[in-house]
């Protein structure tokens, strides 16, 4: 009688992109392991202890064939010179960039004895020794943008335009210091390492072509020059980006909503990947039905296949994620009987019109209202930077300006976003017009926005 396989061995012959016996299934509880256990996002992150407990509990509850043992895209940053702000519900933010006052050569020494590494060095060896038999574990490396972004702050944007050599020098540094961090993960017990670059939807096709394909394959190279596989993970809208990421050395890319799962599929396959996603983070999982979750994870599975395919989320899950809505996604991945019944018998939650949101009477007022539709600047690196690039140009537009964020996890922020007819995040309307969506613009570029709409107003122009 042939050997039933273990979650762990579906998952891997899914990342080889091979035909596996049902969905392999990858929730990634990073800060939702906090709540799990009853400890906030700044007790959980800086606790070995905590760490392995909350995977435990994450591994027993949801069934799960892979896990992050640390989903934080601050722990190089912070090792290297970087301020970071922490929370209670999500990861600590990056609140200073080094390089905005000094020169790349004068950063500290990138030593994995500082910072939390040691702290996930133990959660990882822990892990392998307790859940890791069933469950691949990941390592999770900040992708060489996003390390550049936190290091260099929105200034990199125009820096590709007019310091070009200064920028791959640093995405070459990243890069350096990416694979250093993937042999950490290596090292101590981790199957799988996933670049997470989300700064890279961000990005024109040109730019990810001169700048950040190079830096992510030699981390890629590395990786599997070590016999290890490896994954990118880009959230966000990098639908223009996507076959440019499929090009790329990984093994394996993941989604978010943002990208139709068919696409991915489609250009995946082209280049031989697997591939995974992209079940919807907050409409769905944080604040939907279990009858919500189970839908969405029938509409992910009956798109992805059998092939290749990690029914995943698109991100970090949040904080206050229900548990038995992770657990409803288990069963439909585990349970081919319940999806059949369940594809059949059960009917989402309506969604609302959210008629009771009242938008600003934009066209009749002196200010400007800048409003950016974010998951969370608190935990989203281009929601971070695209609400930084928003208050910057606020303050040098020389007209009345007020910066509000609205962000998806909240009902509110849901409203404005269906209300402005935003479909991606993080995006930028402009007195309830939708003028930069999943693109952080330069400085410049926005500054004349907002002035352009002021003299607009001036001049007794309606919207």
């Amino acid at each position: 009688m042939q050997k039933e396989p273990t979650g762990k061995e579906i998952l891997l012959a899914a990342l080889r992109n091979e035909q596996t016996p049902r969905p392999a299934w990858l929730p990634f509880v990073g800060v939702h392991g906090g709540k799990l256990i009853g400890k906030t996002a700044t007790e959980y992150l800086q606790s070995a202890d905590y760490i392995v407990q909350g995977l435990t509990k994450a591994s027993d509850l949801y069934k799960p064939d892979g896990l992050p043992v640390v989903f934080d895209l601050q722990m190089e940053a912070e090792v290297l010179g970087c301020n970071l702000q922490w929370a209670d519900e999500v990861p600590p933010s990056v609140t200073s960039h080094p390089l905005a006052s000094r020169t790349l050569d004068e950063l500290p020494a990138f030593e994995l004895e500082k910072g939390r590494y040691p702290v996930a060095r133990e959660a990882m060896v822990r892990c392998q020794e307790t859940i890791g038999r069933d469950v691949a574990l990941y390592g999770l490396i900040t992708g060489p943008f996003t390390l550049a972004s936190h290091l260099r702050g929105s200034e990199l944007f125009l820096d590709m335009m007019i310091a070009p050599d200064d920028v791959h020098r640093l995405l070459d540094f990243c890069a350096n210091v990416g694979c250093r961090a993937a042999d950490f993960y290596l090292q101590n017990g981790a199957d799988v390492i996933a670049v997470v670059d989300p700064m890279t939807s961000q990005i024109s096709q040109e730019h990810f072509e001169a700048f950040t394909a190079q830096p992510l394959n030699k981390v890629f190279a590395h990786v599997a020059a070590a016999g290890a596989l490896s994954s990118l993970f880009v959230c966000g809208d990098a639908t223009r980006n996507l076959e440019l990421m499929c090009r790329t050395k990984c093994d394996n890319l993941q989604v978010d909503e943002n990208i139709p799962l068919d696409l991915l599929k489609t250009l995946a396959g082209k280049y031989s990947k697997s591939f995974g996603g992209n079940l919807k983070l907050t409409v769905v999982l944080l604040l939907g039905s279990e009858a919500d979750c189970m839908l969405d994870a029938i509409r992910c599975v009956d798109l992805g296949g059998v092939q290749g395919f990690i029914l995943a989320p698109g991100c970090d899950l949040p904080y206050a994620t229900p548990e038995q809505n992770l657990i409803a996604v288990s069963q439909m991945v585990h349970d081919d009987y319940q999806r059949q019944v369940s594809r059949t018998s059960l009917k989402a939650t309506q969604m609302e019109s959210f008629d009771d949101i009242q938008l600003p009477d934009y066209s009749n007022r002196d200010v400007v209202f800048v409003d950016v539709i974010t998951l969370d600047s608190a935990a989203c690196a281009p929601c971070l930077y695209m609400v930084d690039a928003a208050r910057a140009a606020a303050e040098l537009a020389d007209c009345y300006v007020t910066v509000r964020e609205h962000k998806v996890k909240t009902r509110d922020g849901i409203g404005y976003m269906s209300r402005l007819h935003v479909e991606n995040i993080p995006s930028i309307c402009i007195d309830g017009e939708l003028r930069f969506s999943s693109r952080i613009p330069d400085r410049e570029t926005l500054v004349a926005a907002i002035k352009e709409r002021a003299r607009h107003k001036q001049q007794g122009g309606m919207s």
